[in-house]
């Protein structure tokens, strides 16, 4: 059964399973660690969890509740698994649906309070987020999540926002999910300087970027500062939230 509304499951559970990375450390956070008893080998925080789980034996572990994600599991297998165990099916495109998300999975697993409370310290530390702004205009942005080929990411994901978030805009904002660019699209796709955007981030993951690509792009985009980052901070919406704000502020402040 693919649950409708948090309030859909009768009682908490006690045997979770999260299918999620940034929404495994959430339960974490929640103080649901007994409760969990299956992540998947993508769950790599907290370190001391097992990073080992095989989604196949989810028959084995006969859990209450599996909570997934509309954009990183596989709709079938989910469909699959809702035949036999209630799962809690997330979609998160911006702050505020990742502060929603952590509302629902308090009330999932009885941990209103926590929630509430995460949510709140959140929403605080974003407020006090200081903003990049240009004198005429936000920094005009592409940041990059694969390599051969380049991969960035639309208007319509959870990144974008968080760029937003920082005063930052994404040159390629009017593109869906994660599509394919070229060097040739950096330089003049919505760009108005005149060596191309004005800000390339390079993500740590899913393709961890590394100096060494900074300088092979450096040439083709001599009027960009190009910059490592940390991809977590962009991308995980649970708890890891919660330090983002520091993170974008120090970012903010070296590109300044």
């Amino acid at each position: 059964m693919i649950l409708q509304k948090a309030t859909d499951l009768p009682h908490p559970p006690k045997r979770i399973i999260s299918l999620v990375p940034s929404q495994t450390e959430l339960l974490y956070d929640l103080g649901l660690e007994a409760e969990t008893i299956g992540i998947t080998k993508f769950c790599v925080h907290p370190s001391s969890w097992s990073k080992t789980i095989n989604i196949d034996k989810i028959d084995q572990l006969q859990p209450d509740l599996i909570i997934a994600n509309k954009e990183e599991n596989v709709k079938e297998q989910i469909e699959q698994l809702a035949l036999n165990y209630p799962v809690w099916v997330t979609d998160v495109n911006d702050l505020e649906d990742a502060l929603e998300m952590i509302k629902d999975i308090g009330e999932l697993t009885g941990k209103q309070t926590g929630a509430k409370t995460l949510t709140f310290s959140i929403s605080k530390s974003f407020a006090g987020l200081e903003k990049l702004k240009t004198k005429n205009s936000k920094p005009k942005t592409a940041y990059l999540i694969w390599r051969k080929p380049y991969m960035t990411i639309g208007g319509d994901t959870f990144i974008n926002d968080m760029l937003l978030q920082c005063g930052f805009e994404n040159i390629f904002a009017d593109k869906t999910r994660y599509p394919e660019v070229s060097i040739p699209q950096m330089q003049t796709v919505n760009c108005q300087s005149t060596g191309g955007c004005d800000l390339l981030l390079l993500s740590s993951e899913p393709y961890p970027f590394k100096q060494k690509h900074i300088d092979e792009l450096r040439s083709s985009l001599p009027g960009t500062k190009i910059i490592l980052v940390d991809g977590e901070f962009f991308s995980w919406y649970g708890s890891r939230l919660l330090q983002a704000p520091e993170y974008f502020n120090e970012l903010i402040n070296s590109i300044r």
